[in-house]
């Protein structure tokens, strides 16, 4: 019998951004694939910049203190928006769903008055079931833009 992780997030360090930079997706989710931890360090983007990785980034980690992904929680007027990644090798095992639920449950206790939501693209059915799972429901469809171009996106609300 397999034993669920505790999850939990803490404070995300650089050695959390070096390793989340070395995973590779692979297609068609390897456009999750981070740019190398050099590239990103200069250009200071994402949370290679200490200000963003201090205010939005968080490693998700469970009771051994083994990296299983890591959680972006942007806030918008009245929202928290989730970014999320899991190790790739982690993906499909059937972990999802209580990864996806710690990290809505954090960012509710950061920000307990905002609602909590995210995106998920159109073509990712597992994704989208995952989420489902941890008790998201879709709310709305749009396309935006990508650095692919343009795409289509669904946004789910956390009801719990």
């Amino acid at each position: 019998m397999r034993t669920t992780p505790v999850f939990q997030l803490v404070p995300f360090t650089e050695m959390h951004g070096q390793l989340i930079c070395s995973w590779s997706y692979p297609p068609p989710y390897d456009l999750y694939n981070w740019r190398p931890w050099d590239t990103m360090l200069a250009a200071q983007e994402e949370f290679a910049d200490p200000q963003l990785r201090e205010e939005q980034y968080r490693a998700v980690i469970d009771q051994d203190a083994t990296l299983w992904g890591f959680a972006q929680l942007f806030p918008m007027a009245g929202v928290t928006r989730l970014g999320l990644g899991m190790r790739p090798d982690l993906c499909g095992l059937g972990y999802g769903a209580d990864f996806v639920r710690a990290i809505a449950l954090a960012a509710k206790q950061k920000a307990p008055a905002h609602e909590i939501d995210l995106e998920v693209l159109a073509w990712n059915r597992r994704a989208y079931r995952v989420y489902e799972k941890a008790g998201f429901q879709e709310t709305d469809t749009y396309e935006r833009m990508t650095p692919a171009g343009q795409a289509e996106f669904h946004c789910m609300v956390w009801y719990g």
